[in-house]
């Protein structure tokens, strides 16, 4: 019977020998690469094998693409960067467990009880689990392949939400990437080939798969062992602007915010804090994507460096440095602070992101993407104002248009990843900002279109501010809070102020000078000026704006933004109306905190806002309207780029105005700002009320003798007509407008439809129809729309305000 039991428990055991063996004749024909995690790479079985030696040490972790799919309406781009998980291995019986631990809530207080509090009270997560495959003193073994080869960015999840088709991971498919799986003292970098399977593949994926069934990308999964001790965070300030981390300190006393703000920074010293230059113990460095061609590669290098003149005011000594990144060096790799150079399929943004350290705040790695095709759209807007493709004739100032602009784009797009968020409302203060979005300054001299002045050059004032407030290294005997707020009291003395993308992007902004893609100090009196340069510009707009043997239909994505050429500043000026003059005020420091616009300014601006959707303004130039044929075959209309069609093939002569005049009335009766208007009086008597603009929106639109002329003008005239009057219906129906604006709609709307009927005679059919809309029930009125304007700036992707370029 003995000998029974004896020999069962010899067969029990016989495969867990065999599995050791099998383990350790694995690692033995594995490759060891040792560094910040040591691991085995086994090319016969495909496999990678990981060595956890401390349990519970915590590590940052963040997935990223190597190589991209193409696609701008996709995203899922080259070197485009996920979230970043510190993370920490932990035993869990049989199994390692890699568990991230939750720091949106903390108690930041040295009683390990009031911690274990917290962390008890929230959850964590394992993100993977891992069966021991060997145990030696403490050194665990794991088969780490399975956590490479997956869709650790969720491409699937992005193509799917944008209606691209149904794909899944597909390991079939997949791989580790040995080339690309390195280990170093201070991170463990690896790579995997991953495919994505599906069907039902949309345009934008079409475009860019050689095969819509299987989409293969390179995923790299980064390792890093966290900073040591020594940085320093700083509290943020909403009057000067940094991103940054924020999270619950529960250990808060309660007379104090238990949410706790903090900027991101690169880690930066001086030598010598007390000097008033120095240089820095470890300069921040930037490494530029040897793969741009000349002469893109020089201007981006030159941008660049325009930090450093940031950096110098800030009292260093050549601590921002700008390098060509070395041909071996793997541009994934967390030491390498990078700008890169990517391609997609259609232009689209630019953006700046960091890898940041979720504790603290500091940055580790600084990642800017800039988007090959956006030159050749800064070269065509040159091509347009300035453009003469006559025999002889140069193209350089184009060039030099573009290539200023890239430098521009640089300079931004490396501010994101220094911490710095878009500040729009420097391009009042004297272009102060390249973390503004830049319009071109042209200008019309002697019956010249004059681009001497279209980009600024160098680093601006307020940026020198900022980076002064968030990088300056102070001696230990001074007191830091006083010394920031002397940085930021010198700001206000500098008429310098910080808005940001909720100040700016939305149609229904409120402050007159925070805008996206405009100049001068007074929007409206800069849009007067830009509608008398467009005039000149369309004047004398012809063939010679392409280059000889071009299709002449190409002549449309030049004429486009031409056309356009106001509407940024259409939508500045639109924020005059309704609008006010606000700071980031903080209780105390004497800061503006809501002053509406003047009465004067907001009717100057409704004024000439009334310009832009009058017939003389929106047609087409005669000599236009016969150069523009249909496509030639091959040569199809890009949607994004060019006017849509009521007419097929041919230009249609109305589009234009139609796009244009939409813009423009739906910003003047944009919800928001509607409701504003209804209430502003409160504020101020003498400013206009929402009647008096509804009133003369209807005179300079409607009540006038062209409405019923059967001519060009007269068929805008109409066009126009019908857009204000749906816009008009659309408020009635919105949630968002208050009751005031409302009932000022629907009195409106019932005087219109007194006057059509009363010139019923007149206006003849267009009277009827019109009549008929304003009866329309409001579920049809919700579904009508009007053809919007071609995509101006690079075409939008949802990336976070923070960190999306231009």
């Amino acid at each position: 019977m003995k000998k029974n039991v004896l020999f069962i428990i010899l067969i029990l055991f016989i495969p867990l020998f065999t599995f050791a063996q099998d383990i350790d004749s694995q690692l033995k024909d594995a490759k060891k690469i040792e560094g910040f995690f040591t691991f085995y790479w086994n090319e016969a079985k495909g496999k990678v094998f990981l060595e956890v030696k401390e349990l519970g040490q915590e590590f940052l972790y963040y997935p990223s693409l190597a190589q991209g799919l193409g696609s701008n309406d996709i995203g899922l781009d080259r070197g485009r960067l996920s979230d970043e998980h510190i993370l920490k291995f932990e035993r869990l019986g049989n199994k390692i467990m890699m568990m991230e631990p939750n720091y949106k809530f903390r108690a930041i207080t040295n009683d390990p009880l009031e911690k274990k509090a917290v962390e008890e009270s929230f959850a964590k997560s394992i993100l993977f689990g891992f069966e021991i495959l060997k145990s030696t003193d403490g050194l665990f073994v794991i088969d780490f392949t399975p956590f490479l080869l997956r869709d650790a960015l969720g491409a699937a999840k992005d193509i799917s939400s944008t209606k691209q088709g149904n794909y899944s991971f597909d390991l079939s498919r997949s791989g580790v990437y040995a080339p690309m799986c390195k280990s170093f003292p201070k991170n463990t970098e690896f790579q995997a080939v991953i495919t994505l399977g599906g069907s039902g593949a949309g345009n934008y994926l079409s475009e860019v798969a050689p095969n819509t069934d299987f989409v293969t990308m390179h995923q790299h999964h980064s390792f890093v062992k966290l900073p040591e001790p020594g940085f320093k965070p700083r509290e943020y300030d909403a009057r000067i602007g940094y991103g940054g981390i924020e999270f619950y300190d529960y250990s808060s006393p309660i007379n104090e915010p238990i949410v706790k703000k903090f900027t991101s920074r690169h880690r930066l010293q001086k030598k010598d804090p007390s000097a008033a230059m120095s240089e820095a113990v470890e300069p921040i460095v930037y490494y530029l994507d040897s793969g741009v061609p000349e002469p893109i590669r020089s201007a981006l290098f030159e941008g660049a460096t325009w930090w450093n003149q940031a950096f110098e005011a800030a009292g260093y000594k050549n601590a921002f440095q700008v390098k060509m990144l070395p041909a071996d060096a793997d541009p994934m790799d967390v030491r390498y602070n990078l700008v890169q150079w990517v391609h997609r399929s259609t232009r689209g943004w630019s953006y700046g992101t960091s890898v940041i350290d979720p504790r603290t705040g500091e940055i580790l790695k600084g990642k800017v993407t800039l988007g090959s095709l956006r030159v050749r759209q800064d070269y065509m807007l040159a091509q347009g104002l300035a453009g003469d493709f006559s025999p002889g004739k140069s193209d350089s100032l184009m060039n030099k248009l573009a290539l200023d602009r890239l430098k521009q784009l640089s300079a931004h797009e490396i501010g994101h990843t220094l911490g710095l968020p878009h500040n729009y409302i420097s391009s009042i203060q004297g272009r102060a900002s390249v973390m503004d979005y830049p319009h071109p300054l042209v200008f019309l001299n002697n019956g010249k279109v004059d681009l001497s002045e279209a980009y600024a050059m160098g680093i601006g004032d307020y940026d020198k501010t900022s980076i002064t407030w968030g990088y300056q290294d102070f001696p230990k005997n001074v007191d830091e809070k006083a010394e920031l707020e002397r940085i930021v009291k010198n700001m206000f003395r500098k008429n310098q102020q910080f808005l940001t993308d909720q100040d700016a992007r939305p149609d229904g902004s409120v402050h007159p000078q925070t805008h996206l893609w405009d100049n001068g100090s007074d929007a409206t009196d800069e849009l007067k000026r830009l509608m008398e340069l467009r005039n000149h510009v369309l004047k004398n707009f012809d063939e010679k704006k392409i280059p000889q043997n071009a299709p002449m239909a190409t002549l449309e994505e030049v004429f486009v933004p031409m056309y356009m050429f106001h509407r940024y500043q259409v939508q500045a000026s639109s924020k005059s109306i309704g609008g006010a003059f606000y700071t980031n005020a903080l209780n105390g420091d004497l800061q503006k905190t809501y002053v509406p616009v003047d009465a004067v300014a907001q009717r100057k601006s409704l004024s000439v806002l009334l310009e832009t959707v009058q017939p003389e303004f929106l047609a087409v130039p005669k000599q236009l309207l016969t150069l523009i044929p249909p496509r030639p075959f091959r040569y199809p209309a890009n949607p994004k780029e060019t006017f849509k069609r009521h007419t097929g093939m041919s230009f249609d002569v109305l589009s234009p105005a139609e796009s244009a005049a939409q813009l423009t009335l739906s910003l003047m009766l944009e919800p928001r700002r509607a409701s504003r208007l209804s209430t502003q009086q409160i504020y101020d008597k003498n400013l206009p009320p929402l009647s008096e603009v509804l009133t003369k929106m209807t005179n300079s639109i409607i009540k006038n003798e062209s409405l019923s002329k059967n001519n060009y003008l007269g068929q805008i005239k109409r066009v126009v007509a019908e857009i204000y009057i749906t816009e008009l219906k659309k408020l009635t129906n919105d949630a968002v407008v208050n009751l005031e604006a409302k009932s000022n709609v629907m009195a409106e709307l019932k005087d219109l439809e007194t006057y059509f009927t009363k010139n019923q005679a007149i206006l003849g059919g267009f009277g009827l129809y019109i009549n008929n809309l304003i009866k329309n029930t409001d579920a049809a009125i919700d579904k009508k729309s009007f053809f919007i304007a071609p995509d101006g700036q690079p075409i939008d992707q949802d990336y976070d305000w923070l960190d999306c370029g231009n």
